[in-house]
């Protein structure tokens, strides 16, 4: 769908130079000499690169709509991962790099929403969060304040991460995929 120059919003999916890109930052420029523009910064959807473009308001450019459905993560398979769409139940084989850095909170059947473009995945969004045990965590340091102070622990699946003082060696906890940051105790 074409849309005008000046109608790009953060978030949008564009396509440009051929290239399918995600627009991250957007700002509105009136010069005192010449047209206003919109400063645009994108990253490449596939590429991971980012640019900085200027559109006019005269200028279209090709808006983008990703058809995002559920799969579920199956097993890996040498570099690569399967996943199964939940409502056909064809299998599917991602890239273990196109997942990037979030692949290590992948569990077996966890549910993932795939972005599709032209039926090529273009993205793969795991669960805000998971729950994992920690399988180490160094002892409290008498006299710490509990305020603000976290000691480093090692989840199930290898990952270090910082957590409260009051977290040991079995519980379970709630991690964020994002940025691997603890979010909280999980209920037993």
């Amino acid at each position: 769908m074409k849309i005008s120059g000046n109608a790009v919003r953060m978030g949008n999916i564009i396509e440009y130079n051929g290239k399918l890109w995600v627009v991250t930052k957007t700002q509105h420029t009136q010069p005192g000499k010449g047209g206003a523009y919109l400063q645009v910064e994108m990253k490449g959807l596939l590429e991971g690169t980012k640019t900085n473009v200027r559109f006019r308001s005269a200028e279209t450019v090709e808006r983008i709509y990703l058809d995002e459905r559920p799969f579920q993560y199956l097993y890996p398979e040498g570099d690569d991962l399967v996943f199964m769409d939940q409502e056909n139940y064809d299998q599917i084989h991602i890239e273990r790099d196109f997942v990037g850095d979030s692949v290590v909170f992948l569990q077996e059947s966890m549910v993932v929403n795939v972005s599709m473009y032209e039926g090529k995945p273009v993205g793969v969004q795991l669960p805000d969060t998971v729950t994992l045990l920690i399988t180490e965590a160094d002892p409290v340091v008498k006299g710490q304040t509990a305020s603000s102070s976290y000691k480093p622990a090692v989840l199930e699946n290898g990952v270090r991460i910082m957590v409260p003082p009051h977290i040991t060696s079995g519980m379970k906890v709630i991690i964020n995929t994002e940025d691997s940051s603890y979010v909280e105790r999980a209920k037993d």
